[in-house]
């Protein structure tokens, strides 16, 4: 090579493309090296490099930068470094000058396919086997006038999704180079659309590693981060050195033409690193003591509050910058349209792990102007105990509302003292939520994620089966609120089978009913199941892949899926950025009365019921819920009946002005396709009075004769 080194510059950060003069200017932090190297490699599994440059401190470091302009090499260039200094545990510093390590803001990623997690973790050089990062340029793609659409949480719903998993299956009817991939996403947009889904969260898509798990096991889900910045290689079905950045933006631009957001989950708690006995990849090997949370009373052992053996130090000054900096990118350069962060009140914790009331990252978050028009989702709790489910910090996060998750999954099994409860996840929870200015739609409702059961078999077992994770079925959550009808597993019983598929529907029913953000599970809407498997984190196989031979198994369950997404999305009552005027008798213990006296006839409101209107049941043994929900500016005016009794129970419907009458919208005791009815469509309801049979949920409506 021929090469013009020069001191560069200690901004911006990582590698970056320079015209005048032409070159690259590569930057990075440590705070306790002694000395780098650069390392410049001619191919992505090259096992030495071409060029090892040494980065002179008195020349090539600014404050706790390392920098250096080299003109005569461009887009393209692989390149990683070796970080010499003390390698001293029990003071917090891990410096092996034997390791290769990966720029953390490198935004390609090379050399999956010699990787070893073993060789960054013993002794000696890993050269051979080390990732490595790639110089690119990424203002050159042609975006077609593309940007994130800004759509409002009032209009979104969320559909939680794998893209590996989406389409790997070979009954995909996607071909086969490009199952499992972003491309393989772009292929199955029309499913989503039709669907009547407006968000898609992908569960990781960083590069992350896969070799982070216990063999033969394959890490599957990706919460084991190693380049933020990078798309996983994996997920591009192209061969060329820029596939992973280029498809994925292929997908991002395909899925805004169809009006479809994206959403990242991205995991800033802990890295692929793990514990005092993990590999050295990254971080570690750069500035331990900066990047990680360490024992207060051993600095050579790792805090863990995020369950994954370390935890990333994100209120560190230099940690939060590479943070913001790499949602910044990813909205800017790859057009995302907002995050959920994973276990976020890691975030809240202080370089000591002690939970902060004003956390500097998360306030950073909120307020920078780049990502301003972007959802931010918090995962409100760790792995440590710390839970903050309605105490998150800032106006803007939204939240997952595991309390939504508990409460819905109770009444629905039948289970005793949550009526009153489930009344305020109906709207929106303002018992979590009390802020007056709070939109009841930063609540993310949520019956089923990515993490335990499926909806299918929250029905259908009473236990987790994970034995196929060989960890003597000791991983995953033990308390699922689950009931299996009556038989564990699978059945060819007839009436097991119909009850499952109405307590499906009953799900369904609340959560589209409910105000708040409703979010679903990748093939809940088809029953997919894996047999029990309450954390599927390392089952890179069917078990975990969208079958897409349910779409006509299920159809009528997908049928009824369909129709109460599209039906309730254009409802003016569901998209509320307001909670609810009560009318009549509340849990006083679960809802916010407003202190100002408002017309019920001029604003939305709902009114709560039992059996007998007006009555509702809010006693420890009650398992029925009824109420009413009323538009006055749109006319929209809803009567829902749940019944959580294993008996059938005779409800009081609200009597109606001359002229008009109630309409049976939803009723999920009925087969398809009587179990959903568009109002032009539906049936007549005759008399005061409406028989819901055992565990069931009725959706009545009015209009006018």
């Amino acid at each position: 090579m021929n090469l013009n080194i020069l001191p560069g510059n200690s901004f911006p950060i990582g590698a970056t493309v320079c015209q005048d003069p032409e070159g690259v200017n590569f930057s990075i932090y440590s705070k306790n090296a002694t000395a780098i190297e650069l390392l410049l490699f001619d191919e992505p599994l090259a096992a030495k490099p071409e060029q090892v440059i040494l980065l002179n401190p008195k020349q090539h470091r600014t404050h706790h930068y390392w920098h250096i302009f080299i003109s005569g090499i461009k887009v393209g260039q692989i390149y990683a470094y070796r970080v010499y200094g003390p390698f001293n545990p029990q003071k917090g510093h891990r410096f092996d000058g034997t390791k290769v390590l990966l720029d953390p803001y490198a935004r390609v990623v090379v050399g999956q396919e010699k990787y070893s997690r073993e060789a960054a973790t013993g002794y000696g050089d890993n050269c051979a086997y080390a990732l490595k990062g790639v110089v690119a340029d990424p203002t050159t793609y042609d975006w077609e006038d593309d940007k994130p659409l800004g759509l409002p949480y009032a209009t979104t719903v969320i559909y939680e999704m794998h893209v590996g998993g989406f389409t790997r299956n070979p009954n995909s009817n996607v071909i086969p180079e490009k199952q499992g991939t972003f491309a393989g996403l772009i292929k199955k947009i029309p499913y989503l659309k039709e669907l009547g889904i407006t968000a898609v969260e992908l569960l990781p898509v960083q590069q992350f590693d896969e070799q982070d798990v216990r063999e033969p096991l394959i890490n599957y889900w990706g919460y084991s981060p190693l380049a933020f910045f990078a798309p996983h290689h994996s997920y591009s079905s192209r061969q060329d050195i820029f596939g992973a950045m280029d498809e994925f933006r292929d997908m991002v631009k395909a899925l805004h033409q169809a009006e479809i957001e994206v959403i990242l989950d991205v995991v800033f708690n802990h890295t692929a690193e793990g514990n005092e006995h993990g590999p050295t990849v990254s971080f570690r090997g750069l500035e331990n003591s900066t990047y990680y949370i360490l024992e207060v009373d051993d600095s050579s052992c790792y805090t863990n509050y995020s369950g994954c053996g370390n935890t990333f130090n994100t209120n560190n000054p230099f940690v939060h910058r590479l943070i913001v900096d790499c949602l910044c990118y990813w909205v800017r350069e790859m057009h995302v349209d907002g995050f959920r962060f994973d276990l976020a009140s890691v975030m809240s914790r202080s370089i000591t792990g002690d939970p902060l009331e004003d956390p500097p990252v998360l306030w950073a978050i909120e307020s920078d102007p780049v990502l301003a028009g972007t959802k931010i989702i918090a995962e409100a709790w760790d792995a440590a105990g710390l839970y903050q489910v309605g105490s998150f910090i800032g106006d803007r996060f939204a939240e997952w509302n595991g309390h939504y998750r508990d409460d819905v999954r109770q009444f629905v099994k039948s289970d005793l003292n949550i009526v009153n409860k489930l009344a305020a996840r109906i709207m929106g929870s303002p018992d979590i939520y009390p802020q007056p200015d709070r939109e009841p739609n930063h609540s993310i409702n949520f019956i089923t994620c990515h993490d335990g059961f499926t909806m299918n078999d929250l029905v259908s077992y009473n236990d987790k089966h994970n034995e196929a994770n060989c960890e003597d079925n000791h991983d995953g959550a033990n308390h699922n609120f689950s009931w299996n009808c009556g038989i564990e597993g699978t059945t060819d019983k007839e009436e097991i089978e119909i009850l499952r598929l109405r307590q499906i529907k009953n799900f369904f029913t609340i959560l589209f009913f409910s105000q708040g953000t409703p979010m679903i599970l990748m093939g809940d809407e088809v029953r997919r199941t894996q047999l029990g498997n309450n954390n599927s984190y390392c089952q890179n196989n069917k078990l975990s892949w969208f079958d897409w031979s349910q779409i006509e198994k299920q159809a009528d369950l997908l049928r009824f899926v369909k129709r109460i997404i599209n039906f309730t999305q254009e409802l003016e009552i569901m998209q509320l950025d307001k909670v609810l005027a009560t009318v009549g008798v509340t849990p006083e213990s679960s809802l916010v009365r407003s202190k100002e006296k408002v017309n019920l006839n001029e604003v939305p409101n709902i009114s709560w019921h039992g059996v007998h209107l007006g009555r509702p049941d809010w006693r420890v043994d009650s398992r029925t819920l009824a109420f009413s929900l009323k538009h006055p500016e749109s006319g929209e005016y809803f009567h829902i009946m749940l019944n959580a009794y294993w008996k059938p129970l005779i409800f009081e419907l609200p009597l109606l002005e001359r002229g008009k009458s109630w309409y049976l919208i939803v009723n999920t005791v009925f087969a398809s396709p009587r179990d959903f009815n568009d109002l032009d469509a539906a049936t007549k309801v005759i008399g005061v009075r409406y028989r819901v049979e055992s565990r069931a949920a009725v959706v009545l409506m009015t209009k006018r004769e």
